[in-house]
């Protein structure tokens, strides 16, 4: 095997299946069976009839086993599309994070100057603690995130990596 064909890369892959029972665990069978791992894994209805789902599926390996994995996700019954985002030109990826902070003087004006810098958003708010909102890269949220732990980052909740095809073109 060629050093080329050794390189690991990342992919965020969409794929649209009808909404219906035992879908998402096919998908996920998919995975765990054949060792693959998934990074980042969202779902949820996007038409207005709630019979179509959109799963975005955020995973790490070869070329060769990434179009495995395609080809395996494309062959399940109920999937409409599968399309490899990071292939198919330029596309957005975000993720929303809920990031709780406790802390009182100097560490909950840094905090807040920090939330600021961040764009994060106050959700909710008490004497002694913050949360949150956040939503952007998830290497925007990991550095956010960093420089909370110091000032009393306590909890985490993230929803994984919804992505969409920047222009005119879409999955349908």
């Amino acid at each position: 095997m060629s050093e080329a064909e050794n390189v690991q890369r990342a992919a965020t892959i969409a794929v649209l299946v009808e909404n219906e029972a035992g879908v998402l665990a096919r998908v996920i069978g998919l995975f765990s069976g054949r060792g693959y791992n998934i990074d980042s894994l969202t779902v949820a209805p996007v038409d207005e009839t709630g019979r179509i789902s959109r799963i975005t599926v955020v995973t790490t390996g070869t070329e060769m086993v990434i179009e495995q994995i395609k080809a395996q996700l494309d062959r399940l019954v109920p999937v409409h599309k599968v399309s490899d985002l990071t292939l198919e030109g330029p596309h957005l990826v975000r993720e929303l994070a809920l990031i709780k902070v406790v802390g009182k003087g100097d560490n909950r004006i840094e905090a807040l100057r920090l939330a600021d810098a961040f764009r994060a958003r106050v959700v909710d708010a008490s004497t002694e603690s913050f949360v949150f909102e956040m939503t952007g890269s998830a290497d925007k949220i990991d550095a956010f995130c960093a420089l909370m732990r110091p000032i009393g980052l306590v909890e985490v909740s993230r929803t994984g990596a919804v992505a969409i095809a920047r222009g005119p073109r879409g999955l349908n």
